[in-house]
């Protein structure tokens, strides 16, 4: 009974360990700040061939975000033939919902669809402490009470949100430039929703 009770206190405490320290994180500063790129060209028109995958649903057409003001985005998904799937904005801290396909008006994946869009336009990025870990700086901010990890290497090449130590959604960016990326994978390791977007503009 005690060995038990002594694997199952080292299974507890490993659960609880943070991100940082699982991962092997080195502090180099305890805050930081970080700019987004991925949408923060108001002059360009973000336009992705894009593919979501909604357990064994599966939706297909472009992907297109603008940046309308300082703090506001539109972002629109249709089908290649033009027919909206979805079409929301964010002011600020307001999100909007102005149009979403039968199929998809459900609360649960709404909030799913507002949670990851938010990070991707949310560009001043404040750290609340700084790590490095090989080449990467990783940066630890929280948006919405929820733990984001940034890591770059001279471009932001991936964002990861974190629950209890443990990874739940990850973003990944290739093919950067000075005000976006080429391709976009955000996936949630916990449910099976995906989203894969290909600039082709």
């Amino acid at each position: 009974m005690k060995r038990f009770l002594i694997i199952s206190l080292i299974f507890l405490l490993s659960a609880c360990a943070s991100y940082s320290k699982k991962q092997g994180f080195t502090v180099i500063d305890l805050e930081d700040s970080l700019t987004n790129p991925i949408f923060s060209n108001p002059d360009r028109d973000y336009v992705y061939k894009a593919q979501i995958e909604v357990y064994d649903n599966v939706f297909g057409g472009l992907f297109i975000v603008k940046k309308t003001g300082l703090e506001s985005h539109r972002i629109v998904f249709t089908t290649e033939m033009g027919k909206t799937i979805f079409d929301f904005s964010f002011e600020k801290e307001a999100f909007k919902v102005h149009y979403i396909l039968k199929d998809l008006d459900k609360k649960i994946l709404i909030n799913i669809l507002k949670n990851d869009f938010k990070v991707l336009v949310t560009e001043a990025i404040r750290s609340k402490s700084t790590y490095v870990l090989a080449k990467d700086k990783v940066h630890h901010s929280v948006i919405d009470n929820q733990d984001y990890y940034y890591f770059t290497n001279e471009k932001l090449h991936k964002i990861v949100r974190v629950n209890h130590g443990n990874e739940k959604v990850r973003f990944v960016f290739s093919e950067m430039d000075d005000h976006g990326a080429g391709h976009i994978l955000i996936e949630h390791l916990n449910l099976k929703f995906k989203m894969t977007f290909k600039s082709i503009n």
